[in-house]
């Protein structure tokens, strides 16, 4: 299998490229947030839900040829799949803040699952459609999303190989919501918490089965 380049570009965006195409997740225009916008042109575009800190296609789309993908339907290939989930953006199953959907993407022979705005602990059911994860983005931050402490029982439901929070206080964010902290004390092991800066490359074969890691990125400002 070949090398995965993994960035984050701040919120709940995250870049997943390989030499075959260059995946993005939940895209923002940095602007309305404080951030430094996504820097990187997408192949594939999942978009969790249509908010505008999360649905800014045009920002990192190639014209014409950006497949965009918004829903549970699923999308079959050799190289890349994926499928969503149906869920909420709260706990009032979306009478608040409406659908989102949690997508499970292949790409080189690892298994992702972003989990968008997730707003409620997942059900025995749909923890079943998500099946095997080997990296789990998990938003944290409460307030619009699940905070820490439900994020780490997420991640201990779900056992991916590894977790990636996402979705929290960053400097300069310009929502009010909580930092890294809170999901940080949650962590049994510290010594399962990685700092891999802004971005990260791996293959299949370097995740371990049976070590649950954390990886902390570094949004670049």
């Amino acid at each position: 299998m070949e090398t995965i380049r993994l960035r984050w570009h701040g919120h709940s965006c995250f870049e997943v490229a390989s030499e075959l195409l260059t995946v993005v997740t939940d895209p923002h225009d940095g602007r309305s947030l404080g951030i430094v916008p996504p820097k990187v042109r997408a192949d594939v575009v999942l978009v969790s839900h249509d908010h505008f800190d999360h649905a800014a296609v045009r920002v990192v789309e190639k014209p014409g040829q950006t497949l965009v993908l918004r829903d549970t339907g699923g999308l079959p290939g050799d190289a890349f799949t994926a499928r969503g989930v149906h869920t909420f953006h709260d706990a009032q199953r979306g009478v608040s803040r409406g659908a989102n959907t949690v997508f499970v993407f292949e790409l080189e022979g690892v298994t992702f699952c972003h989990l968008g705005d997730l707003g409620h602990e997942l059900t025995p059911e749909q923890y079943a459609e998500i099946g095997r994860v080997d990296v789990l983005f998990v938003p944290i931050g409460g307030v619009f999303t699940i905070d820490g402490p439900a994020a780490w029982r997420t991640v201990r439901a779900v056992r991916p190989r590894v977790a990636v929070p996402m979705h929290y206080r960053t400097g300069g964010l310009s929502l009010s919501i909580n930092n890294l902290q809170p999901f940080l004390d949650q962590v049994e092991r510290p010594d399962s918490i990685v700092r891999v800066g802004n971005e990260v490359e791996f293959a299949a074969a370097d995740l371990d089965e049976d070590e649950l890691l954390v990886w902390i990125f570094d949004c670049e400002h």
